[in-house]
């Protein structure tokens, strides 16, 4: 399943083959996880997948954007967007195990004081 697109397809498929039940079957269980995350997330609540990570929506409030080839300010209406962080693991996976731990703030080093060199 590398280097492409990973369909409903090929996780019915993948399914099928690991836990064994019949096409149908997985095709079905496909189906509902899919379906229960869209409930939840239409509901404005988080889908934590562990070892995963997080689906959430975010509300983006009314906003004034711009016509790059205008130039001219046009208004945009709130609307929700879906976000994903990834988890530490997944990260760790995706860089070939290599952990980049990251914050949202920089971490700065500590301030030290200059040594005063009049003494």
């Amino acid at each position: 399943m590398t280097g492409k697109t990973i369909t409903r397809a090929d996780l019915t498929q993948a399914v099928y083959e690991k836990v064994g039940v019949s096409q149908a079957e997985s095709a079905r269980l496909v189906e509902q996880v899919l379906r229960e995350v869209s409930i939840t997330l239409v509901s404005e609540e988080k889908v934590k997948l562990s070892g995963f990570g997080i689906f959430s929506v975010r509300q983006k409030g009314r906003r004034i954007g711009r016509n790059p080839k205008t130039n001219v300010e046009v208004p945009i209406e709130p609307c929700h967007s879906l976000t994903f962080a990834a988890s530490p693991l997944l990260r760790t996976r995706i860089n070939n195990g290599i952990s980049k731990l990251r914050s949202r703030r920089s971490r700065k080093e500590p301030h030290v004081p200059a040594v005063s060199r009049a003494e």
